[in-house]
């Protein structure tokens, strides 16, 4: 589970409800028919601007985000290695024996590509357009989003509007407008809430996941290329490593990486 989106979103709706107890009631900040317009309107605006299909897939992007679990490429760097030196020792058809243990599932389907038989080009094909449907998969997730974040506070300026209207009619009567004002900007309050802790932040965590994805991805279609291509371990790893930024190889210059040259 993604611990800082949840620390995030939970912290600031707490700041949020502390601000607001230590200045006045909480229930002053609740008001039904503010929140309908906001989310309402979101929603609506949301659906004209997407396919139904696009909309609904949003929220198991959103959950796939909050329950991601970090990805260590050392380890992906690690097994790669292994299998290089299986498939050098024994050929390629030694890594089937291997394939259940993949829990990667691009991974394991490049790596079935080349048991079979595949030449590199089309794996090289196969694996690259799986790639960049992903991509394309991130991006309507992301741009759903976005469009949300724009939307909310623009429909909580429009709940703000509808309350002033309403309020103008009440001008006659003075005990009124100081509520019926403090109505109003209530879903100023909601749209923005909305737009700035849980729409735009999703949207930029979707892109943090998305980027680190395609690296990760990256790493696999090398790896395994590398071993379709029949090359030694050690040049299995020192391409790998290429990927890792310079801190992170001069740490493994130490320990992990006198490991992984054991399998050269």
């Amino acid at each position: 589970m993604d611990l800082s989106t949840i620390l995030g979103v939970v912290g600031g709706l707490a700041l949020i409800a502390v601000a607001i107890l230590m200045g006045s009631d909480f229930s002053v900040f609740v008001d039904v028919p503010s929140l309908l317009i906001v989310l309402g309107g979101t929603l609506a605006g949301t659906l004209v601007s997407f396919p139904l299909s696009k909309v609904l897939g949003v929220f198991n992007v959103i959950r796939k985000t909050i329950l991601h679990q970090e990805v260590i490429p050392v380890r992906y760097i690690e097994q790669f290695v292994e299998l290089a030196r299986k498939a050098r020792r024994d050929g390629l058809l030694a890594i089937d024996r291997e394939l259940d243990q993949i829990e990667d599932p691009f991974m394991r389907a490049g790596l079935e590509m080349a048991v079979d038989g595949m030449d590199a080009d089309t794996i090289a094909t196969v694996l690259q357009n799986e790639l960049d449907n992903m991509i394309e998969r991130h991006k309507a997730g992301q741009r759903v989003l976005q469009t949300m974040g724009s939307l909310a506070p623009a429909f909580g300026m429009i709940g703000t509007l509808i309350g002033l209207v309403q309020m103008l009619q009440n001008l006659n009567d003075p005990d009124q407008v100081g509520p019926a004002m403090a109505v109003a900007l209530i879903t100023t309050f909601y749209g923005a809430i909305l737009a700035n802790l849980f729409f735009i932040p999703m949207t930029n965590k979707l892109k943090e996941r998305s980027s680190e994805e395609i690296y990760i991805r990256s790493i696999v279609l090398e790896g395994v290329l590398a071993i379709v291509g029949g090359d030694n371990p050690r040049v299995v790893e020192m391409k790998l490593l290429r990927y890792l930024p310079p801190k992170a190889r001069e740490r493994l210059s130490g320990g992990e990486e006198a490991e992984l040259k054991k399998v050269a």
